[in-house]
């Protein structure tokens, strides 16, 4: 899990860091070499690549899921969602967070727990985009489906323009019910898998679903005011209340 954590935290740091975009643009095409090259030689071309080799090979981990994670990240690069659709949303969300879920369940030796990790990805990246709303936007993003914007009455998708809106508020409380069925679902997805090995996912999932609830709690009136965040005392209750009951 380290190993699966640094290759998406080095993806992650490429697509939004502050090189020049052509030169993100290369970083990530190195990556996906390196995968292609590692899955049809063996030959780690990259340290990350060489760090998670032993997981690949032991757990059988996906090509296409590790690819699926460098798709996303080009499309943060090459062309930043604004206002997708909510199809469009949910394939990003499927590319960024759905893979590593199905990544982390296949470790965890819980392979037919996918449809869980799918839908658990959903709902903890919905939960970052209502968390860094203003951070995105001063990035030139906007994640909230045109469907979000269109309810609530707001006709202008660039995204200083929705950030100051009035109307934001109702269209972050819209995603936020999304996000809230998605944790719902992950829940009864849970009951029917069983816990077994799944304690880390359920210690996200507990995590984020607060983290939900406060941004809920605090509206989005404001929403360049730094996010309500769990502090490490909150976190660590939540990890041992999840654990008195975990398997």
């Amino acid at each position: 899990m380290f190993a699966l954590y640094s290759y998406c935290r080095t993806l992650d740091d490429i697509a939004d860091g502050d090189a020049p975009l052509d030169s993100r643009r290369a970083r990530l095409a190195v990556m996906r070499g390196a995968v292609a090259a590692f899955y049809e030689t063996g030959i780690a071309l990259a340290p990350v690549m060489a760090a998670l080799a032993p997981a690949i090979r032991r757990f059988d981990l996906p090509r296409a899921e590790l690819e699926a994670l460098i798709d996303g990240m080009e499309s943060d690069v090459n062309r930043p969602l604004t206002a997708p659709s909510m199809a469009e949303l949910r394939l990003y969300c499927r590319r960024v967070a759905g893979s590593v879920g199905l990544l982390a369940v296949r470790i965890f030796e819980r392979p037919e727990a996918e449809d869980f990790a799918v839908t658990l990805g959903e709902a903890l990246q919905l939960t970052n985009i209502l968390r860094d709303v203003a951070e995105d936007a001063e990035l030139g993003r906007l994640y909230l489906p045109a469907e979000a914007l269109h309810a609530a009455g707001m006709v202008v998708h660039s995204p200083r323009a929705v950030l100051t809106h009035p109307a934001l508020p109702q269209a972050c409380a819209m995603v936020a019910q999304w996000a809230e069925e998605d944790f719902q679902q992950a829940e009864a997805q849970l009951k029917q898998l069983g816990r077994t090995r799944l304690l880390p996912a359920m210690m996200m999932m507990a995590t984020y679903r607060r983290q939900l609830a406060r941004l809920v709690e605090r509206g989005w009136r404001d929403p360049e005011r730094p996010p309500p965040r769990l502090s490490r005392l909150a976190r660590l209750w939540i990890a041992l209340r999840v654990a008195a009951v975990g398997g």
